[in-house]
């Protein structure tokens, strides 16, 4: 059964995964990143070995090729599940039905873990990882309900949509969708917001470790705990990062490397967002935004 660590781009998925692997993946709570490799990113081209013929091909501007994705979703979670064992997956998919398909169901999951970040500091945060080129275009991507996560590769040889490695197509649509339908999860459903992580990490932190003691029918040791909470800190994150311990980072077009725990607390909208594109997401998200305590 599969437990989802589910957020929009930029949310703060990556802060979680850190803590979970420190927990329940090592002897002393102490952060080492390489127990991510302990959560798989969902999806993953292995993930559709036998049910896609090669799915390495896969183009989201192709309509065949689209259904293709979503026909396959629960078959590959279906696979996925075939031990019968209890495992973590990062996802950043829209949990939508699409084409008349679902991205995932109850007999594949058994619960969420769902964490949500103020779309105004989003979009900063995926302006600085994409490498956009202003913050109107970061803009427009939170808003687009066809937003996919797909390989934009620079080199003229290698057709657009081809995706190295193992990464998979991921609709992540736009931030109101992607909340929406992650927040109709009603089966063992936790919602963290990032800026109660900023502000009050220990408190948030064991509400997650309640979250796992009941959902994997375990006792946490708090010695763990206590020394999780204290490595897991935004800017240990940071330094682990500057000295190379952190390989999910992403590469600029120039060849240098963008940080990937870049700002943290320090990214306020409220310093660094222009007004018209402030009063464009709001007016967007209004509803979202009033539900989750971030607009009056």
């Amino acid at each position: 059964m599969i437990i989802w660590i589910a957020s929009y781009p930029k949310s703060g998925n990556t802060w979680l995964r850190v803590f979970i692997s420190s927990i329940l993946y090592s002897n002393d709570g102490i952060v080492n990143l390489e127990n991510l490799k302990h959560i798989d990113q969902y999806p993953l081209i292995s993930h559709f070995d036998g049910l896609i013929d090669d799915p390495r091909n896969i183009n989201v501007k192709n309509k065949n090729d689209i259904k293709k994705i979503f026909s396959n979703l629960i078959l590959s979670q279906d696979k996925i599940n075939l031990n019968d064992k209890i495992k973590f997956l990062k996802t950043h998919f829209v949990c939508a039905n699409i084409l008349g398909y679902n991205f995932t169901n109850y007999d594949n999951t058994l619960g969420v873990i769902h964490i949500v970040r103020d779309p105004r500091n989003v979009i900063t945060s995926i302006k600085n990882h994409w490498g956009h080129k202003n913050i109107d275009e970061s803009c427009n991507f939170i808003l687009s309900e066809r937003q996919w996560l797909t390989y934009n590769i620079k080199n003229k040889d290698i057709k657009k949509n081809l995706l190295p490695d193992n990464s998979f197509p991921t609709l992540i649509s736009s931030w109101k969708n992607h909340f929406n339908y992650w927040n109709k999860i009603e089966k063992n459903y936790l919602l963290i917001k990032y800026e109660n992580l900023i502000k009050n990490p220990e408190e948030e932190f064991n509400r997650l470790v309640i979250y796992l003691e009941n959902i994997l029918n375990i006792k946490i040791d708090k010695r763990k705990i206590k020394n999780a909470i204290e490595t897991s800190s935004f800017e240990n994150l940071q330094s682990l990062e500057a000295q190379n311990k952190f390989d999910e980072g992403k590469i600029s077009k120039h060849g240098s490397k963008i940080r990937f725990f870049n700002l943290g607390k320090k990214n306020n909208w409220e310093k660094i967002l222009q007004d018209n594109i402030k009063v464009k997401i709001e007016k967007n998200f209004i509803f979202e935004m009033k539900k989750l305590g971030y607009l009056n």
